[in-house]
């Protein structure tokens, strides 16, 4: 497979592995009913303020491969200064990044490379590639990823995806129509791309979207079923609608009412093939019970089938005249073919397009919650819902890696409330507005905003705020102290069971927890070293058929260790790196 190559790439492919892994610091929790509160709220939401990289590496312990969707709004890099995000990757922190990325180890022979040395294209690459190498890593197996670019990087950034994710992951480059032209090229430039990976597309992913429409066809019949409307009266206002709207067949197929004012459309049971010929066999009509017209070719269906969805004993006369026998529809006498009947409610989605036209309104989104301008080009709610939406797990755990202004998290309280979901979202934010804008948007969305006419009802919910904090190990690979115990032994236990460390026992004389009939002890003292030996298997009070123990040194025998079930694992060398 061709790869892409460019200055620096050679320093950032494992770089991943080399950023430190810095403990998370809880600044407060947020609830829609309480408001902040110092505690955590326990509702696996989060929002982090902090580098993005470093915070990736951060997340792992808790989070690999455990993240069902990421969507990511990087920077576009055109070039302009004025973004809020510094399109241009000239931000003073990715620089400086950069910079102290690139340059050459004493050991290298090569000459050092700075940041002078790449172009913008360059830069962008160098800092994208170590950031989608720790989203891959936090992918689940059944996972996706949804990133949003347009023409200045997309060729690049399928190419390191391809790399990265693997040629035949990739599912989709979707473009989003956004209506509103952008000019500055002498062309009415209204689209940009949505790329679509899976991190193993052997999952067979189904990607849908509701169908267009569909709220205002439900309200419609909703009113003139409350009002006791006429079945034909209200048959004629929906075909207004469906002409003045224009929408889809998709809809407008489902244009027949029975008489709990239930939708449903009639689809052809002819044999589809026009090169072979399906069963012949006679349907009676329901009223006439004389043999209704065979199709040219045969029906569509075995007899089997149709005796399945008839239904002699239960037969409606509709207000048209024409008769529903179970789930098959027959017309007034035996001379029109029979169709079936399919409920608008039964089918509300169809496959995602790789279109997707939605107007650019995100400004107007953050207009209705701030009351004034806040933010350059943030993406649209909508857009987001419908490709968080699109996926098939609907308690999915959300990332957003690039958080800018937390159209992600507003997407999935929308969901959530929609739909009785339990999605849960985690944001990640560089800049200093991740708790005055990012942070505070969602807040509004939980307890509600807007005033008159745009107040717009709260949909519930919290989440917990994060800085990035210390780094767990210091310039010797020596654990950092300074930390605090409690943060180690989170680190050592989500290091070896991939689960949430149960602060309920850390008070236990070094005892961290058991799982799957293991033990896990980690015996470490700040101001002095600690040994596994005879005198040390005194402090071991819960019993199980294996235990792993910390420590600096041990004096066990191996062959005692080995009866026992015991394994010793060396502070710090044997604690894992993430």
């Amino acid at each position: 497979m061709p790869t892409l190559n460019w200055i620096g790439k050679d320093k950032v492919v494992s770089h991943h592995q080399d950023v430190p892994y810095r403990v998370l610091e809880h600044k407060y929790g947020f609830t829609s009913e309480k408001g902040k509160q110092t505690e955590p709220t326990q509702s696996g939401n989060k929002i982090v303020h902090g580098d993005n990289l470093e915070a990736l590496k951060s997340l792992l312990p808790e989070y690999e491969g455990k993240v069902k969707c990421i969507y990511i709004d990087p920077p576009y890099n055109t070039g302009k200064e004025s973004w809020t995000y510094n399109d241009n990757v000239n931000h003073p922190k990715i620089k400086k990044w950069l910079d102290t990325t690139l340059k050459a180890k004493e050991q290298d022979k090569v000459a050092a490379i700075g940041v002078d040395d790449l172009s913008r294209h360059d830069k962008w690459l160098c800092m994208m590639y170590p950031r989608l190498q720790l989203l891959y890593k936090l992918l689940a197996d059944d996972g996706i990823i949804f990133i949003s670019i347009d023409e200045n990087e997309v060729h690049n950034l399928r190419s390191i995806l391809d790399e990265i994710f693997g040629i035949n992951n990739f599912i989709e480059q979707l473009i989003w129509n956004k209506r509103v032209p952008k000019n500055d090229k002498g062309i009415g430039n209204i689209h940009e791309y949505v790329l679509l990976y899976a991190k193993d597309n052997s999952k067979s992913h189904r990607f849908t979207q509701l169908k267009e429409g569909l709220d205002d066809v439900f309200d419609l019949i909703s009113k003139n079923k409350r009002k006791k409307t006429g079945i034909l009266e209200t048959k004629t206002e929906l075909n207004k609608l469906f002409k003045k709207n224009g929408y889809d067949r998709g809809i407008t197929l489902y244009n027949n009412l029975d008489f709990n004012y239930d939708l449903f459309g009639k689809i052809n049971l002819s044999w589809p093939n026009g090169q072979t010929y399906g069963p012949r066999f006679d349907i009676l009509h329901p009223i006439t019970k004389k043999p209704c017209n065979v199709p040219d070719r045969g029906w569509r269906w075995k007899k089997e089938t149709f005796d399945d969805y008839l239904d002699y004993d239960n037969i409606e006369k509709l207000a048209d005249g024409s008769y529903k026998c179970g789930k098959i529809w027959f017309a007034k006498d035996e001379n029109t073919q029979p169709s079936s009947i399919k409920y608008l409610s039964e089918v509300k989605d169809f496959l995602l397009r790789s279109i997707i036209s939605l107007k650019s309104s995100g400004s107007i989104d953050l207009e209705n919650i701030f009351e004034k301008g806040t933010f350059d080009y943030p993406k649209p709610v909508n857009l987001l819902e419908l490709l968080i939406n699109s996926f098939e797990d609907k308690n999915a755990i959300i990332l957003d890696s690039f958080a800018d202004s937390g159209t992600t998290a507003h997407a999935v309280l929308n969901l959530n409330k929609e739909d009785s979901g339990n999605g849960k979202f985690i944001l990640i934010e560089m800049e200093a507005y991740a708790n005055d804008i990012t942070a505070e948007r969602v807040k509004r969305v939980t307890k509600g905003y807007g005033k008159d006419k745009k107040a717009v009802e709260g949909t519930g919910g919290a989440f917990d705020f994060y800085e990035l904090g210390l780094p767990l190990f210091d310039e010797k690979e020596n654990l950092n102290e300074q930390v605090g115990i409690k943060k180690i032994r989170e680190y050592i236990w989500f290091s070896e069971t991939r689960t949430s460390y149960n602060s309920a026992i850390e008070n236990t004389n070094y005892e961290l927890g058991v799982k799957d009939a293991t033990v896990y002890y980690f015996i470490y003292e700040k101001d002095r070293l600690t040994t596994l030996d005879f005198d040390a298997l005194e402090l071991i009070k819960t019993k199980e058929a294996q235990y792993v123990i910390y420590a600096d040194n041990c004096l066990l025998p191996k062959e005692f260790m080995a009866k026992k079930n015991i394994i010793f694992k060396k502070i710090p060398r044997d604690i894992t790196r993430f």
